[in-house]
């Protein structure tokens, strides 16, 4: 096994350092656990008139959270590439 380190860009390491990360860290447990949860009982009817609110936000909640991490991710990745063996 080898240790690797990477240098990403500054902006990023100001976001994980920052409270957002909180935010961010918060939100990844209600999209994992919570927003499929909400949907399924939103599909079932169970929240009447704001169906399509409570829908709406958990794939808000979904999407944007996996986005945050897709494009952290995006930066390591191009970190490694760029590294010479």
């Amino acid at each position: 096994m080898s240790t690797v380190s990477i240098e990403i860009d500054s902006k990023w390491v100001k976001r994980a350092r920052s409270p957002l990360y909180w935010v961010v860290a918060t939100f990844q447990g209600a999209a994992i656990t919570f927003a499929p949860l909400f949907l399924y009982e939103a599909g079932k009817g169970r929240f009447q008139k704001y169906d399509y609110v409570v829908a709406a936000s958990c794939f808000a909640t979904i999407l944007l959270v996996g986005f945050f991490y897709v494009r952290l991710g995006n930066e390591v990745i191009r970190e490694l590439r760029s590294m010479k063996p």
